[in-house]
């Protein structure tokens, strides 16, 4: 019996031990509490505390964007001149899926809402609308709605933005009577009027938002020229006892007309005239056996332009200057598109041997025609699309 109350005198000491403690220990955390939020309520303004605030998304808005105000001249880089280094983020699109879309180009159908855009010149300019339009397509697939006979004019429509796209096949932008296959074998020598513009971009001209004018290789084709509907000579037409005026000579007279009729045109839409870019043949031309072998771009000072080429360039940015001081004169919005030199340093863009599909699968040492020309997809080309967008938004 004695025994049992001095356990239980000893539990209930313990006990009262711990319950006091206890005590304690809840008046010290009280105590803690007061003097916590008296120091809040004296430093910390009553405005509640958010951690991380949430910004509602801005309304979706139904206008075209607007064009930002120009960058000032001194400010702007030289979009024409540079080398080229590579991006590890890969081509923006696929021969197979276009899987890819970057920011930019989903706001530039938003900024051509309602516009129609025009691409005309030759074959190269046919590649060019192709990149374009496989970059926008992963935003909209356009509906195609109109082909010539040949499908070298065409035209394509994105329904959502009302937004145009065409490529007129116009090689010379003037009139031309042309006599050649699809493989570019001529039966006769082109019939160039040196004096007539040609209607197929003409007659839309006044209809176009944007247009991207070009020519020249095709210039160095055996043509007889023509003014006021009679033979005034040729180019490389040994055999047909006219005088040889050179392709020099029409280059200039072309581009002179066609200048002339776009500055006294009141366009109010932008024109960018492009640059004729280079081709990468070595060892020979197209039809002598040239090729294209490079397999990387090259660094500025390291190629240079062919003499034939050099010519065309000195003829355009001749008569590009004239035409630049007489429309602005006359608000007329045209514009330098100057791609000749970033494209020379990429002798390694170009379909090459595979101009055709597989045109090594009989013969693996078979002697094939290579295009070093045209450019592949994707490929550098797309950059042009780039300095396109950077120009029709930033001025």
């Amino acid at each position: 019996m004695v025994k049992n109350m001095g356990l239980n005198w000893r539990l209930w000491s313990l006990h009262k031990h711990n319950h006091l403690l206890v005590k304690v220990a809840v008046s010290i955390l009280l105590m803690g509490l007061a003097f916590r939020l008296l120091f809040v309520h004296s430093t910390v303004p009553e405005t509640p505390f958010v951690e991380k605030p949430v910004i509602p998304n801005p309304p979706v808005s139904e206008d075209v964007p607007e064009i930002r105000d120009p960058i000032p001249e001194k400010e702007k880089c030289d979009l024409f001149t540079g080398d080229w280094i590579p991006n590890p983020s890969g081509p923006v699109y696929t021969n197979e899926s276009c899987q890819l879309i970057e920011t930019h180009q989903n706001c530039f159908l938003e900024l051509m809402r309602n516009k129609a855009w025009a691409l005309i010149g030759d074959s190269i300019t046919r590649n060019h609308v192709q990149s374009l339009l496989c970059i926008l397509s992963k935003v909209e697939q356009p509906d195609h709605v109109y082909h010539d006979k040949g499908y070298k004019s065409r035209r394509w429509v994105f329904p959502s933005y009302n937004f145009t796209i065409s490529v007129l096949w116009s090689p010379f932008l003037v009139e031309a009577a042309i006599f050649e296959d699809m493989n570019g074998v001529s039966t006769s020598e082109v019939e160039l009027h040196l004096d007539q513009l040609d209607k197929k971009w003409v007659d839309q001209y006044q209809n176009l938002n944007y247009m991207i004018i070009s020519t020249g290789k095709w210039f160095l084709k055996n043509t007889i020229y023509y003014e006021n509907g009679t033979v005034v000579g040729c180019h490389s037409c040994s055999n047909k006892n006219l005088t040889e005026l050179g392709f020099d000579f029409a280059y200039q007279k072309a581009l002179s007309f066609v200048f002339n009729f776009i500055v006294t045109s009141k366009h109010k839409g932008m024109i960018l005239f492009r640059t004729a870019t280079p081709d990468h043949f070595e060892s020979g031309e197209w039809f002598s056996g040239g090729v294209c072998p490079k397999a990387e771009p090259v660094k500025e000072g390291e190629i240079e332009f062919k003499g034939l080429h050099s010519i065309l360039r000195d003829i355009e940015l001749e008569e590009f200057a004239k035409a630049e001081k007489k429309a602005q004169e006359n608000g007329v919005n045209l514009k330098l598109l100057d791609l000749s030199k970033i494209s020379l340093l990429r002798p390694d863009g170009h379909p090459g041997p595979y101009r055709f599909f597989y045109p090594f699968a009989s013969d693996k040492n078979a002697t094939v025609q290579n295009d070093c020309l045209h450019w592949c997809l994707p490929g550098p080309i797309d950059s042009w699309n780039d300095v396109i967008m950077e120009m029709v938004v930033n001025g």
